[in-house]
């Protein structure tokens, strides 16, 4: 009896730590993505920087630079990189 107590204890733990801080910065990434607008500047996964000129349902339409543009993947925008690059410049495309 006391080892199953000791397993839902040590689940408990896990779930604090690991499982619920995950599921907590998932929200923030959906929320962040779904509130992405026309002229904000963000960062993809893979660390380009643009400035958002097109927003299609699952495409999003970049600005490089004045004649520069590309297309990426909603999801592959990151939150944290943005908040990062906003926090410590602001760059003028």
């Amino acid at each position: 009896m006391s080892i199953i107590i000791l397993y839902v204890i040590l689940f408990g733990i896990m779930y604090v730590f690991f499982i619920l801080p995950k599921t907590k910065q998932q929200k923030a990434q959906n929320l962040f993505i779904t509130e992405i607008k026309k002229g904000d500047q963000v960062v993809t996964q893979s660390g380009i920087i643009g400035r958002i000129t097109k927003i299609d349902d699952l495409i999003v339409e970049l600005q490089l630079d004045s004649k520069s543009f590309i297309k990426v993947l909603k999801s592959s925008i990151s939150k944290e990189a943005s908040d990062a690059i906003k926090d410590k410049y602001f760059l003028e495309v």
